[in-house]
Protein backbone atom coordinates (compact mmCIF):
# COMPACT_ATOMS: atom_id res chain seq x y z
CA UNK A 1 0.00 0.00 0.00
CA UNK A 2 1.01 3.75 -0.74
CA UNK A 3 2.44 4.65 2.65
CA UNK A 4 5.40 6.41 3.98
CA UNK A 5 6.99 6.34 7.68
CA UNK A 6 4.80 9.03 8.34
CA UNK A 7 1.46 9.14 6.46
CA UNK A 8 -1.19 6.68 5.18
CA UNK A 9 -2.40 7.61 1.25
CA UNK A 10 -6.06 6.10 1.68
CA UNK A 11 -8.01 8.38 -0.47
CA UNK A 12 -7.44 11.24 -3.58
CA UNK A 13 -9.35 14.83 -3.50
CA UNK A 14 -10.97 15.11 -6.27
CA UNK A 15 -10.90 19.05 -5.91
CA UNK A 16 -8.18 19.42 -3.56
CA UNK A 17 -8.10 22.83 -1.63
CA UNK A 18 -4.50 22.44 -0.58
CA UNK A 19 -1.94 24.45 -1.94
CA UNK A 20 0.50 21.58 -1.57
CA UNK A 21 2.35 19.52 -4.97
CA UNK A 22 0.61 16.15 -3.71
CA UNK A 23 -2.86 18.13 -2.80
CA UNK A 24 -4.21 15.35 -4.23
CA UNK A 25 -3.44 13.01 -1.83
CA UNK A 26 -5.33 12.44 1.43
CA UNK A 27 -2.99 11.21 3.90
CA UNK A 28 -3.71 9.84 7.69
CA UNK A 29 -1.19 11.05 9.67
CA UNK A 30 0.34 8.04 11.87
CA UNK A 31 0.72 9.40 14.70
CA UNK A 32 -2.56 10.50 14.58
CA UNK A 33 -3.82 7.41 13.83
CA UNK A 34 -4.28 6.31 17.73
CA UNK A 35 -6.73 9.41 17.85
CA UNK A 36 -9.65 6.64 16.53
CA UNK A 37 -12.20 7.19 13.62
CA UNK A 38 -15.09 6.31 11.88
CA UNK A 39 -16.08 4.99 8.73
CA UNK A 40 -19.98 5.54 7.29
CA UNK A 41 -22.70 5.12 4.68
CA UNK A 42 -25.06 3.21 3.59
CA UNK A 43 -25.13 -0.73 2.28
CA UNK A 44 -23.38 -1.03 -0.96
CA UNK A 45 -21.92 2.32 -0.78
CA UNK A 46 -18.18 0.97 -0.27
CA UNK A 47 -17.33 0.92 3.47
CA UNK A 48 -15.82 -2.59 3.31
CA UNK A 49 -13.87 -1.95 0.45
CA UNK A 50 -12.40 1.69 2.99
CA UNK A 51 -12.09 -0.50 6.10
CA UNK A 52 -9.46 -3.05 4.01
CA UNK A 53 -7.73 -0.05 2.18
CA UNK A 54 -7.23 1.48 5.50
CA UNK A 55 -6.14 -2.30 7.25
CA UNK A 56 -3.80 -2.80 4.33
CA UNK A 57 -2.02 0.52 4.45
CA UNK A 58 -1.46 -0.02 8.65
CA UNK A 59 0.07 -3.49 8.00
CA UNK A 60 2.22 -1.68 5.42
CA UNK A 61 3.42 0.77 7.94
CA UNK A 62 3.96 -2.60 10.50
CA UNK A 63 0.97 -1.89 12.65
CA UNK A 64 -0.86 -5.19 13.27
CA UNK A 65 -4.65 -4.69 12.73
CA UNK A 66 -7.51 -6.59 14.56
CA UNK A 67 -10.71 -6.52 12.56
CA UNK A 68 -14.07 -7.83 12.24
CA UNK A 69 -15.42 -9.46 9.26
CA UNK A 70 -19.10 -9.51 9.03
CA UNK A 71 -19.85 -10.71 5.58
CA UNK A 72 -16.66 -12.79 5.01
CA UNK A 73 -15.73 -10.27 2.09
CA UNK A 74 -12.55 -9.68 4.06
CA UNK A 75 -10.99 -12.83 4.02
CA UNK A 76 -9.15 -12.64 0.46
CA UNK A 77 -6.49 -10.09 1.19
CA UNK A 78 -4.14 -12.92 2.34
CA UNK A 79 -3.84 -13.51 -1.44
CA UNK A 80 -3.32 -10.59 -4.66
CA UNK A 81 -5.67 -8.88 -5.94
CA UNK A 82 -7.46 -9.17 -9.28
CA UNK A 83 -8.73 -5.63 -9.99
CA UNK A 84 -11.00 -5.44 -12.78
CA UNK A 85 -13.73 -3.10 -13.81
CA UNK A 86 -14.00 0.02 -12.37
CA UNK A 87 -11.41 -0.81 -9.80
CA UNK A 88 -9.01 -0.98 -12.69
CA UNK A 89 -9.81 1.67 -13.98
CA UNK A 90 -9.50 4.11 -10.93
CA UNK A 91 -5.93 2.57 -10.23
CA UNK A 92 -4.94 4.27 -14.34
CA UNK A 93 -7.59 7.20 -13.64
CA UNK A 94 -5.24 8.12 -10.49
CA UNK A 95 -1.75 6.97 -11.81
CA UNK A 96 -1.40 4.51 -8.64
CA UNK A 97 1.03 2.37 -10.39
CA UNK A 98 3.68 5.00 -11.14
CA UNK A 99 3.34 5.65 -7.08
CA UNK A 100 4.34 2.17 -6.26
CA UNK A 101 1.10 0.09 -6.09
CA UNK A 102 1.18 -3.37 -7.23
CA UNK A 103 -1.34 -6.00 -6.24
CA UNK A 104 0.03 -8.38 -3.40
CA UNK A 105 -0.77 -10.74 -0.58
CA UNK A 106 -1.26 -9.53 3.07
CA UNK A 107 -0.14 -11.53 6.39
CA UNK A 108 -3.38 -12.40 7.38
CA UNK A 109 -4.42 -14.33 10.56
CA UNK A 110 -7.87 -16.21 10.77
CA UNK A 111 -10.18 -16.11 14.23
CA UNK A 112 -13.24 -17.61 14.94
CA UNK A 113 -15.35 -17.48 18.28
CA UNK A 114 -17.12 -21.34 17.10
CA UNK A 115 -13.41 -22.36 16.04
CA UNK A 116 -14.82 -22.89 12.52
CA UNK A 117 -13.59 -20.27 10.10
CA UNK A 118 -10.52 -19.49 12.14
CA UNK A 119 -8.12 -19.93 15.00
CA UNK A 120 -10.87 -20.54 17.97
CA UNK A 121 -10.92 -17.10 19.98
CA UNK A 122 -11.50 -18.11 23.74
CA UNK A 123 -11.13 -16.03 27.15
CA UNK A 124 -12.17 -17.44 30.41
CA UNK A 125 -15.30 -16.35 32.46
CA UNK A 126 -13.02 -14.66 35.32
CA UNK A 127 -11.44 -12.57 32.69
CA UNK A 128 -14.61 -11.30 30.91
CA UNK A 129 -15.37 -10.04 34.52
CA UNK A 130 -19.57 -9.80 35.64
CA UNK A 131 -20.09 -6.39 34.18
CA UNK A 132 -19.26 -7.77 30.14
CA UNK A 133 -21.33 -11.13 31.67
CA UNK A 134 -24.27 -9.93 32.82
CA UNK A 135 -24.55 -7.49 29.53
CA UNK A 136 -24.29 -10.79 27.58
CA UNK A 137 -27.05 -12.53 30.08
CA UNK A 138 -29.57 -10.44 29.99
CA UNK A 139 -29.39 -9.38 33.66
CA UNK A 140 -31.63 -6.45 35.51
CA UNK A 141 -29.77 -4.90 38.63
CA UNK A 142 -30.85 -7.09 41.14
CA UNK A 143 -29.49 -10.13 39.06
CA UNK A 144 -26.67 -8.18 38.11
CA UNK A 145 -25.68 -7.76 41.99
CA UNK A 146 -25.77 -11.76 42.57
CA UNK A 147 -23.59 -12.53 39.87
CA UNK A 148 -20.85 -10.01 41.36
CA UNK A 149 -21.63 -11.68 44.55
CA UNK A 150 -21.11 -15.41 42.49
CA UNK A 151 -17.72 -13.93 41.58
CA UNK A 152 -16.73 -12.52 44.88
CA UNK A 153 -17.89 -15.95 46.54
CA UNK A 154 -15.66 -17.71 44.16
CA UNK A 155 -12.36 -15.58 44.38
CA UNK A 156 -12.64 -15.90 48.31
CA UNK A 157 -12.77 -19.61 48.03
CA UNK A 158 -9.43 -19.52 45.32
CA UNK A 159 -11.94 -21.20 42.74
CA UNK A 160 -10.80 -20.67 39.00
CA UNK A 161 -14.31 -19.79 36.64
CA UNK A 162 -13.22 -20.54 33.43
CA UNK A 163 -16.06 -21.82 31.32
CA UNK A 164 -19.93 -21.63 31.50
CA UNK A 165 -19.80 -24.98 33.19
CA UNK A 166 -18.09 -23.32 35.95
CA UNK A 167 -20.59 -20.83 36.11
CA UNK A 168 -23.37 -23.20 36.41
CA UNK A 169 -21.59 -24.97 39.13
CA UNK A 170 -20.59 -21.94 41.07
CA UNK A 171 -24.98 -20.71 40.84
CA UNK A 172 -25.93 -23.95 42.40
CA UNK A 173 -23.42 -23.84 44.66
CA UNK A 174 -25.09 -20.33 45.54
CA UNK A 175 -28.08 -21.71 45.55
CA UNK A 176 -27.80 -24.66 47.93
CA UNK A 177 -25.59 -21.87 50.53
CA UNK A 178 -28.14 -18.85 50.36
CA UNK A 179 -28.53 -18.38 54.19
CA UNK A 180 -24.88 -18.74 54.65
CA UNK A 181 -24.03 -16.38 52.06
CA UNK A 182 -26.76 -13.52 52.93
CA UNK A 183 -24.55 -12.85 56.56
CA UNK A 184 -21.78 -12.09 54.46
CA UNK A 185 -22.51 -11.22 51.28
CA UNK A 186 -26.59 -9.90 51.58
CA UNK A 187 -29.95 -11.83 50.58
CA UNK A 188 -29.45 -13.85 47.92
CA UNK A 189 -32.93 -13.74 46.09
CA UNK A 190 -34.10 -17.17 44.80
CA UNK A 191 -35.82 -15.80 42.33
CA UNK A 192 -33.17 -14.07 40.52
CA UNK A 193 -30.63 -16.73 40.83
CA UNK A 194 -33.02 -18.70 38.65
CA UNK A 195 -33.01 -16.43 36.51
CA UNK A 196 -29.04 -16.15 36.66
CA UNK A 197 -29.16 -19.94 35.97
CA UNK A 198 -31.90 -20.38 32.99
CA UNK A 199 -29.54 -17.27 31.23
CA UNK A 200 -26.79 -19.15 31.57
CA UNK A 201 -28.57 -22.11 30.02
CA UNK A 202 -29.85 -20.24 27.20
CA UNK A 203 -26.19 -19.01 26.54
CA UNK A 204 -24.73 -22.34 26.43
CA UNK A 205 -27.69 -23.52 24.22
CA UNK A 206 -26.45 -20.47 21.61
CA UNK A 207 -23.40 -22.18 21.55
CA UNK A 208 -21.30 -19.60 23.27
CA UNK A 209 -20.08 -21.86 25.25
CA UNK A 210 -17.34 -22.33 22.70
CA UNK A 211 -16.54 -18.50 24.00
CA UNK A 212 -15.42 -19.30 27.61
CA UNK A 213 -12.53 -21.68 28.50
CA UNK A 214 -9.08 -22.69 27.56
CA UNK A 215 -6.37 -21.46 26.49
CA UNK A 216 -7.51 -17.88 26.57
CA UNK A 217 -6.14 -15.50 24.30
CA UNK A 218 -3.35 -13.81 25.08
CA UNK A 219 -3.71 -10.08 23.47
CA UNK A 220 0.31 -10.03 22.92
CA UNK A 221 -0.28 -12.27 20.48
CA UNK A 222 -2.04 -9.83 18.22
CA UNK A 223 0.76 -7.84 18.05
CA UNK A 224 2.80 -10.03 15.50
CA UNK A 225 4.35 -8.77 12.17
CA UNK A 226 6.00 -11.28 9.43
CA UNK A 227 9.37 -11.46 8.26
CA UNK A 228 9.18 -8.08 6.07
CA UNK A 229 8.34 -6.08 8.95
CA UNK A 230 4.11 -5.60 8.09
CA UNK A 231 1.29 -6.20 10.68
CA UNK A 232 -0.33 -9.26 10.93
CA UNK A 233 -4.16 -8.40 9.78
CA UNK A 234 -6.17 -10.25 12.40
CA UNK A 235 -9.46 -11.30 10.63
CA UNK A 236 -12.53 -12.36 13.00
CA UNK A 237 -14.88 -14.12 11.21
CA UNK A 238 -18.17 -12.59 12.29
CA UNK A 239 -20.78 -14.01 10.02
CA UNK A 240 -22.46 -16.34 12.38
CA UNK A 241 -22.21 -14.70 15.65
CA UNK A 242 -23.46 -12.02 13.90
CA UNK A 243 -26.99 -13.97 14.48
CA UNK A 244 -26.25 -13.24 18.19
CA UNK A 245 -26.28 -9.41 18.55
CA UNK A 246 -25.27 -9.50 22.16
CA UNK A 247 -22.55 -11.73 22.16
CA UNK A 248 -20.39 -10.20 19.27
CA UNK A 249 -21.04 -6.72 21.09
CA UNK A 250 -19.86 -8.60 24.42
CA UNK A 251 -16.87 -10.47 22.60
CA UNK A 252 -15.51 -6.48 21.00
CA UNK A 253 -16.37 -4.70 24.40
CA UNK A 254 -14.09 -7.88 26.31
CA UNK A 255 -11.44 -7.41 23.60
CA UNK A 256 -11.06 -3.22 24.46
CA UNK A 257 -11.20 -3.76 27.74
CA UNK A 258 -8.81 -6.49 28.03
CA UNK A 259 -6.09 -4.18 25.95
CA UNK A 260 -6.98 -1.79 28.10
CA UNK A 261 -5.77 -3.40 31.56
CA UNK A 262 -3.06 -5.10 30.33
CA UNK A 263 -1.11 -2.57 28.04
CA UNK A 264 1.53 -0.13 29.56
CA UNK A 265 1.26 3.32 28.69
CA UNK A 266 2.97 4.13 25.45
CA UNK A 267 2.51 8.10 25.33
CA UNK A 268 2.95 9.70 21.99
CA UNK A 269 4.71 7.54 19.33
CA UNK A 270 5.14 8.09 15.32
CA UNK A 271 2.56 5.78 14.80
CA UNK A 272 -0.25 3.43 17.05
CA UNK A 273 1.09 -0.01 17.77
CA UNK A 274 -2.46 -1.88 16.80
CA UNK A 275 -5.65 -1.07 15.62
CA UNK A 276 -8.65 -2.07 15.97
CA UNK A 277 -11.81 -1.70 12.95
CA UNK A 278 -15.19 -3.16 13.98
CA UNK A 279 -17.79 -3.35 11.40
CA UNK A 280 -21.27 -3.05 12.56
CA UNK A 281 -20.42 -1.29 15.70
CA UNK A 282 -23.99 -0.41 16.12
CA UNK A 283 -24.61 -3.44 18.04
CA UNK A 284 -21.73 -2.55 20.75
CA UNK A 285 -23.68 0.32 21.95
CA UNK A 286 -27.54 -0.93 21.37
CA UNK A 287 -29.41 -1.02 24.71
CA UNK A 288 -26.34 -0.43 26.38
CA UNK A 289 -26.67 0.59 30.62
CA UNK A 290 -25.46 3.66 31.13
CA UNK A 291 -23.00 2.42 33.48
CA UNK A 292 -21.38 0.75 31.35
CA UNK A 293 -22.00 3.01 28.36
CA UNK A 294 -19.58 5.28 31.15
CA UNK A 295 -16.98 2.87 31.20
CA UNK A 296 -16.81 1.96 27.86
CA UNK A 297 -16.07 5.65 26.90
CA UNK A 298 -13.66 6.00 29.64
CA UNK A 299 -12.07 2.89 28.03
CA UNK A 300 -12.26 4.36 24.01
CA UNK A 301 -10.76 7.66 25.94
CA UNK A 302 -7.82 6.29 27.24
CA UNK A 303 -6.89 3.13 25.06
CA UNK A 304 -5.28 5.70 22.82
CA UNK A 305 -2.66 6.36 25.43
CA UNK A 306 -1.36 2.57 25.29
CA UNK A 307 -1.17 2.72 21.63
CA UNK A 308 -4.54 1.89 20.29
CA UNK A 309 -6.28 3.18 17.71
CA UNK A 310 -10.42 2.01 17.21
CA UNK A 311 -12.34 2.65 14.01
CA UNK A 312 -15.89 2.12 14.10
CA UNK A 313 -17.90 0.89 10.91
CA UNK A 314 -21.52 1.64 10.71
CA UNK A 315 -24.33 3.19 8.80
CA UNK A 316 -24.90 6.77 10.51
CA UNK A 317 -23.01 8.41 12.96
CA UNK A 318 -25.57 8.58 15.05
CA UNK A 319 -25.14 4.93 15.35
CA UNK A 320 -22.56 5.88 17.76
CA UNK A 321 -22.94 7.41 21.31
CA UNK A 322 -22.18 10.94 21.26
CA UNK A 323 -19.42 10.80 24.40
CA UNK A 324 -18.04 8.13 21.90
CA UNK A 325 -18.37 10.06 18.26
CA UNK A 326 -16.97 13.19 19.86
CA UNK A 327 -13.82 11.04 20.17
CA UNK A 328 -13.37 10.09 16.71
CA UNK A 329 -11.36 12.32 14.82
CA UNK A 330 -10.66 10.32 12.02
CA UNK A 331 -13.45 10.24 9.62
CA UNK A 332 -14.41 8.71 5.86
CA UNK A 333 -18.03 9.42 5.44
CA UNK A 334 -19.38 7.17 1.83
CA UNK A 335 -23.18 8.46 0.77
CA UNK A 336 -26.35 8.28 2.92
CA UNK A 337 -29.53 8.16 1.50
CA UNK A 338 -32.11 10.64 2.30
CA UNK A 339 -35.96 9.68 0.88
CA UNK A 340 -37.54 10.44 3.89
CA UNK A 341 -37.38 13.44 6.57
CA UNK A 342 -35.82 11.28 9.11
CA UNK A 343 -33.29 10.38 6.89
CA UNK A 344 -32.78 14.44 5.48
CA UNK A 345 -32.10 14.86 9.35
CA UNK A 346 -29.51 12.32 9.50
CA UNK A 347 -27.92 13.49 6.12
CA UNK A 348 -27.83 16.91 8.14
CA UNK A 349 -26.33 15.39 11.07
CA UNK A 350 -23.89 13.70 9.08
CA UNK A 351 -22.32 16.73 7.79
CA UNK A 352 -22.12 18.31 10.37
CA UNK A 353 -19.53 16.34 11.70
CA UNK A 354 -17.25 18.09 9.43
CA UNK A 355 -15.15 21.05 9.32
CA UNK A 356 -16.74 23.15 6.37
CA UNK A 357 -15.76 23.14 3.48
CA UNK A 358 -16.64 26.77 1.14
CA UNK A 359 -15.84 25.26 -1.86
CA UNK A 360 -18.76 22.58 -1.27
CA UNK A 361 -22.11 21.83 0.36
CA UNK A 362 -21.69 18.73 2.33
CA UNK A 363 -25.38 17.70 3.14
CA UNK A 364 -25.82 17.96 -0.30
CA UNK A 365 -22.83 16.09 -1.75
CA UNK A 366 -23.68 13.24 0.71
CA UNK A 367 -26.14 12.05 -0.95
CA UNK A 368 -25.15 12.22 -4.12
CA UNK A 369 -21.66 10.28 -3.37
CA UNK A 370 -21.39 7.12 -6.38
CA UNK A 371 -20.14 4.06 -4.73
CA UNK A 372 -16.07 4.67 -3.79
CA UNK A 373 -16.70 7.56 -3.27
CA UNK A 374 -16.20 9.53 -0.05
CA UNK A 375 -15.96 12.93 2.15
CA UNK A 376 -13.08 12.10 4.33
CA UNK A 377 -11.42 14.59 7.26
CA UNK A 378 -8.37 13.05 8.75
CA UNK A 379 -6.83 14.90 11.70
CA UNK A 380 -3.51 16.77 10.71
CA UNK A 381 -0.03 17.32 12.29
CA UNK A 382 -1.12 19.40 15.12
CA UNK A 383 -3.99 16.59 15.88
CA UNK A 384 -7.00 19.71 14.14
CA UNK A 385 -9.77 18.21 11.81
CA UNK A 386 -8.36 18.67 8.14
CA UNK A 387 -10.93 20.32 5.70
CA UNK A 388 -13.54 17.84 4.14
CA UNK A 389 -12.72 16.52 0.86
CA UNK A 390 -14.37 15.06 -1.73
CA UNK A 391 -12.67 12.14 -2.57
CA UNK A 392 -11.97 8.65 -4.13
CA UNK A 393 -10.85 5.61 -2.34
CA UNK A 394 -8.02 4.34 -3.56
CA UNK A 395 -8.48 0.06 -3.81
CA UNK A 396 -7.16 -2.29 -1.86
CA UNK A 397 -3.64 -4.26 -3.39
CA UNK A 398 -5.01 -7.79 -1.87
CA UNK A 399 -7.75 -9.81 -3.18
CA UNK A 400 -11.36 -8.86 -2.37
CA UNK A 401 -14.27 -10.81 -1.49
CA UNK A 402 -14.73 -14.23 0.08
CA UNK A 403 -12.38 -17.49 -0.17
CA UNK A 404 -12.62 -21.30 -0.52
CA UNK A 405 -13.11 -22.86 2.77
CA UNK A 406 -10.12 -25.19 1.68
CA UNK A 407 -8.08 -22.10 0.82
CA UNK A 408 -9.09 -20.85 4.52
CA UNK A 409 -7.97 -23.94 5.69
CA UNK A 410 -4.86 -23.81 4.35
CA UNK A 411 -4.25 -20.55 5.79
CA UNK A 412 -5.19 -21.48 9.07
CA UNK A 413 -3.38 -24.69 9.29
CA UNK A 414 -0.10 -22.38 8.64
CA UNK A 415 -0.53 -20.84 11.40
CA UNK A 416 1.31 -20.68 14.94
CA UNK A 417 -1.83 -19.19 16.30
CA UNK A 418 -4.05 -22.21 15.18
CA UNK A 419 -1.16 -24.60 16.83
CA UNK A 420 -0.76 -22.51 20.15
CA UNK A 421 -4.92 -21.94 20.19
CA UNK A 422 -6.31 -24.89 18.31
CA UNK A 423 -6.89 -27.51 20.82
CA UNK A 424 -9.13 -26.40 23.88
CA UNK A 425 -7.64 -27.19 27.72
CA UNK A 426 -10.25 -28.12 30.23
CA UNK A 427 -8.26 -28.17 33.47
CA UNK A 428 -9.74 -28.62 37.11
CA UNK A 429 -11.77 -25.30 38.37
CA UNK A 430 -14.78 -24.62 40.03
CA UNK A 431 -16.90 -27.16 38.27
CA UNK A 432 -14.61 -29.68 39.25
CA UNK A 433 -13.86 -28.78 42.62
CA UNK A 434 -17.52 -28.09 43.53
CA UNK A 435 -18.76 -31.92 42.96
CA UNK A 436 -15.20 -33.24 44.76
CA UNK A 437 -16.59 -31.36 47.35
CA UNK A 438 -20.17 -32.23 46.79
CA UNK A 439 -19.27 -36.11 46.73
CA UNK A 440 -16.90 -35.97 49.64
CA UNK A 441 -20.00 -34.57 52.02
CA UNK A 442 -21.94 -37.12 50.79
CA UNK A 443 -20.34 -39.59 51.70
CA UNK A 444 -19.85 -38.45 55.25
CA UNK A 445 -22.89 -36.80 56.21
CA UNK A 446 -23.97 -40.17 57.71
CA UNK A 447 -20.51 -39.40 59.77
CA UNK A 448 -20.48 -36.09 60.55
CA UNK A 449 -22.41 -32.76 60.76
CA UNK A 450 -22.68 -30.34 58.07
CA UNK A 451 -19.78 -27.82 57.93
CA UNK A 452 -20.14 -24.12 56.90
CA UNK A 453 -17.86 -23.73 53.50
CA UNK A 454 -16.52 -21.32 55.32
CA UNK A 455 -14.81 -23.36 57.92
CA UNK A 456 -14.02 -25.39 55.02
CA UNK A 457 -11.93 -22.49 52.92
CA UNK A 458 -8.50 -23.01 54.34
CA UNK A 459 -8.43 -26.81 53.38
CA UNK A 460 -10.02 -25.73 50.12
CA UNK A 461 -7.07 -23.00 49.69
CA UNK A 462 -4.62 -25.45 50.91
CA UNK A 463 -5.78 -28.02 48.55
CA UNK A 464 -5.53 -25.89 45.47
CA UNK A 465 -2.17 -24.57 46.20
CA UNK A 466 -0.61 -26.61 43.89
CA UNK A 467 -2.83 -25.82 40.93
CA UNK A 468 -1.08 -23.82 38.33
CA UNK A 469 -3.74 -20.53 38.15
CA UNK A 470 -1.59 -17.73 37.09
CA UNK A 471 -1.56 -17.87 33.73
CA UNK A 472 -5.41 -17.83 33.71
CA UNK A 473 -6.36 -15.12 35.94
CA UNK A 474 -3.56 -13.40 36.15
CA UNK A 475 -2.90 -13.53 39.96
CA UNK A 476 -1.34 -16.64 42.49
CA UNK A 477 -3.62 -17.91 44.91
CA UNK A 478 -3.88 -15.64 47.82
CA UNK A 479 -3.25 -13.02 46.26
CA UNK A 480 -5.92 -10.33 46.12
CA UNK A 481 -8.30 -9.99 43.06
CA UNK A 482 -7.79 -6.81 41.08
CA UNK A 483 -10.88 -6.14 38.85
CA UNK A 484 -10.85 -3.80 36.13
CA UNK A 485 -13.39 -0.93 34.67
CA UNK A 486 -15.09 -3.60 32.85
CA UNK A 487 -14.96 -6.22 35.88
CA UNK A 488 -12.68 -8.40 33.96
CA UNK A 489 -9.16 -9.52 35.71
CA UNK A 490 -6.73 -6.72 35.88
CA UNK A 491 -3.02 -7.33 35.43
CA UNK A 492 -0.54 -9.39 33.67
CA UNK A 493 0.09 -13.04 33.20
CA UNK A 494 2.52 -14.81 33.49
Amino acid sequence: MLTSDHRLFIAAAENPASLEPDGRRLCMEARMANRHGLITGATGTGKTVTLQTMAESFSAMGVPVFLTDVKGDLAAMCRPGAPGGSIAARIDALGLKKLGYENRAYPVQFWDVAGKKGTPLRTTASDMGPVLLARLLELNDVQTGILNLMFHAADDRGLLLLDLKDLRAMASWTAENRALLASRYGHVSPASLGAIQRSLLRLNDEGAEAFFGEPALNVEDLFATDSSGRGVINVLAADEIMQKPRLYASVLLWLLSELYERLPEQGDSDRPRLVLMFDEAHLMFKDIPDVLLEKVEQVVRLIRSRGVGVYFVTQNPSDIPETVLSQLGNRVQHALRAFTPKDQKAVRAAAETFRPNPAMDTEAVISSLRTGEALVSFLDAEGAPSMVERALILPPEGGMGAMKDEERRAVMDSSPMQRMYGTPVDRESACEVLEAEHQTSSENSEESDYRSPWEDMLGSVVKQAGRTIGSTVGRELGRAVVRGLLGGIFGKRR
